[in-house]
Formats: C-alpha cells, sequence, structure tokens
C-alpha cells in the first residue's frame, strides 16, 4: 500500500506536467485564424467588461502567466504576450477570467485571497510540527502539524472552482467575441483542460498526504491509550 501511495504522489504531478506542457507545446505552433495575439485577446476580453485600468504586460518565463489583483495586471509570458496560438489566446483568456472573477467578487476568489498569508505562514511550519511529532511520538505535536497541513490543503481545493471557473469564462469570452471559430474551440479547451490538470493533481496529493498523517496520528493514538 506504501508503494502504491508512493507512486501515486510521485507520478500524479509528473503526468500533470508532462501533460500541461506538452498540450501547451502541441497548440503553441497552431495559428488561430483570427491572427489576434494573447496581449490582443487580453485586452479585448478586460475592454469587453469596462476593466480599462486592468494592465496586459509581458513577463519572464515559460508559463509564468498570472493575475494580480493587487496591481490589478494581467501578466503573460512573453510567447504568450507576443504569439497568435491557441495556446497564447486560451492563457490570455484564462488569466483575463480570472480579472472579472476579481472584478464581481467572485465568491472562491475572495476566499482563497482571505486563505493566501494563513496558507504560507501554515505550509512553512506545518512540517516542522510533523516531523517533532513523528520523531518524538508525541500525538499532539502531530496533530498540531496536522492542523497547519490542513490549511495549505483547504487552500488547494479552494483553488479548484476558482481555476475551473477562470477557464469557463475563458471559453465563453473567446466564443461569444469571435476570437476564435467553431473548429479552434476543441485546442482552446484541451489547452485549458491541460492546465487544469495541475491543480487536480497538486490538490490530490494534499490531500492523500494528509490523509496519511491522520492515519498515523489514530494509530499513534490509539497505542498511547
Amino acid at each position: 500500500m506504501y508503494i502504491l501511495y508512493f507512486l501515486i504522489i510521485l507520478l500524479l504531478p509528473i503526468y500533470a506536467q508532462f501533460k500541461v506542457r506538452n498540450t501547451y507545446k502541441r497548440f503553441s505552433s497552431v495559428h488561430a485564424s483570427k491572427g489576434l495575439t494573447g496581449a490582443q485577446v487580453a485586452r479585448m476580453i478586460l475592454d469587453s467588461h469596462g476593466l480599462y485600468d486592468v494592465r496586459v504586460v509581458p513577463t519572464q518565463g515559460v508559463l509564468s502567466d498570472h493575475y494580480n489583483p493587487m496591481t490589478k495586471t494581467v501578466a503573460l509570458s512573453e510567447d504568450n504576450y507576443h504569439n497568435d496560438s491557441l495556446a497564447a489566446i486560451a492563457v490570455a483568456a484564462h488569466e483575463c477570467g480570472h480579472a472579472v472573477q476579481h472584478k464581481e467578487a467572485y465568491s472562491f476568489l475572495t476566499l482563497r485571497s482571505k486563505l493566501v498569508p494563513v496558507a504560507n505562514f501554515s505550509s512553512s511550519l506545518s512540517w516542522i510540527f510533523v516531523l517533532i511529532g513523528i520523531i518524538s511520538y508525541s500525538a499532539n505535536m502531530l496533530l498540531l502539524g496536522i492542523i497547519l497541513l490542513g490549511a495549505g490543503v483547504l487552500f488547494q481545493l479552494i483553488t479548484l472552482p476558482v481555476e475551473f471557473d477562470a477557464s469557463k469564462r475563458a471559453m465563453n469570452e473567446v466564443i461569444q467575441l469571435g476570437i476564435i471559430n467553431n473548429d479552434e474551440e476543441r485546442g482552446a479547451r484541451k489547452v485549458l483542460s491541460a492546465a487544469a490538470l495541475t491543480y487536480v493533481a497538486a490538490a490530490a496529493v494534499a490531500v492523500l498526504e494528509l490523509l496519511r498523517l491522520i492515519l498515523i496520528f489514530t494509530n499513534m493514538s490509539s497505542n498511547e491509550d
């Protein structure tokens, strides 16, 4: 069982990364019929929602695209910013989906933003207490580590609906604004689905690890009794 467990937590993220990079690479070479770059697509979507104050800027790195609610900036990797591929369009539209979520105060996005400092704090300390609890065979210390780790797992789970909703918004926007045609929809969906898989994998691994520690805590507590 332990071998199976470790294979899952090891191979699932690797598969997710392989899937997203392979899909992204494939559709990065497929040019959209409208010839719009990722930056142009982002600007169109933002303007259609009255988000004129949200900037679209290039950023370094591969798949480093993100939306920063603090600075109201949609940052697109250089390739996606300048290129007119289906991958660039899908990614740009997805990040704009987050900007629209921010404007509409989407509940899961608001909750995730509030959890960021808690998740950052708990993730940096949780494993310290977990290791101390396991090494010293202290159920109380292990429980504290599990509670802290649970905050990070909750953050991962809340991230899922945020990302899924942003992808759904992205597809709606590129279709309604006529950015892609019917034949290109499938490719855009594949890019977004592959990207979503990375979040699913991360959440699954986090939940499995939390469950494993809870089982260890349960056995430890019963032995102490």
